[in-house]
């Protein structure tokens, strides 16, 4: 097999939280993870178990305690997290986050379009930048590049977090983070959304992690699967791996790592 290229590589990474107090959380434990290009990684596991921690020190909501953090080749490790935005996209799972509600949909693709870029005065959109625009949204397949003049806030919360994934994509970020994106939304809308999701990560090559609680959709989507628990990676999936998964198996081993908590 070719040797693959690594996007994201975690190297013995671990945070805690209020050390030393009663209330002290070892939310990340010596985390190991390699993630190669085009990888769509699918995350799972019990409420505490460290998804979003880990999400969170991959975007640089915090540093950690311990371990290096490399970025296709950046070492971002002690980057804050504006200063990671050239590299990391993320889609919250509050699709109000991702977005400006009293900017135009066009206002808000522009924004992102310049995400990471150099601070000037000038504010706007050209006439090329409107034409990709409405190409892009013309793709998502719901009408909404006829609605480029409308205000973020009064679209549907399908319509906003689609909107809020085209945001995070527009500049093909090197890796993309998605916190249960699909979460606030009702099961068909969360279906159609990730479908979207699955045709511009696939489309475009891109290197993603997905959190979700649903675990049809865990093993349904993307080429591999992580089961974290107590801030640790406990189980890593591949393609082929996930073929023969049910979501009642997972279930069980959650169950399982939960009951072995209890027992200790």
């Amino acid at each position: 097999m070719a040797n693959q290229e690594a996007m994201l590589t975690m190297t013995n990474v671990s945070k805690t939280f209020y050390p030393g107090s009663p209330n002290q959380v070892n939310a990340l434990q010596d985390v190991n993870l390699t993630v190669n290009k085009g990888d769509f990684i699918t995350l799972v596991g019990g409420n505490g178990a460290g998804k979003s921690t880990l999400l969170n020190a991959i975007s640089g909501n915090f540093l950690p305690d311990t371990g290096d953090i490399v970025v296709n080749g950046n070492n971002v490790t002690y980057l804050k997290e504006d200063k990671r935005a050239p590299y990391i996209s993320r889609v919250f799972q509050d699709p109000k986050m991702g977005t400006a509600p009293r900017m135009t949909v066009q206002e808000n693709l522009s924004l992102a379009y310049r995400r990471g870029d150099k601070r000037t005065l000038r504010f706007g959109t050209s006439t090329i930048e409107k034409a990709f625009f409405k190409e892009e949204l013309k793709k998502l397949g719901l009408g909404l590049e006829n609605r480029m003049e409308a205000e973020i806030g009064l679209l549907s919360g399908g319509q906003r977090q689609s909107i809020a994934l085209l945001m995070a994509t527009l500049k093909k970020p090197d890796i993309l983070l998605l916190d249960e994106h699909t979460a606030a939304l009702d099961p068909k809308t969360a279906k159609l959304v990730l479908e979207l999701t699955d045709q511009q990560v696939t489309e475009n090559n891109l290197t993603s992690i997905m959190i979700t609680h649903n675990l049809q959709d865990a093993i349904q989507y993307g080429n591999r699967m992580l089961v974290l628990h107590h801030g640790q990676i406990v189980k890593d999936y591949d393609a082929e791996a996930k073929k023969a998964l049910t979501p009642e198996a997972i279930f069980a081993e959650l169950q399982a790592l939960s009951i072995q908590d209890i027992l200790i």
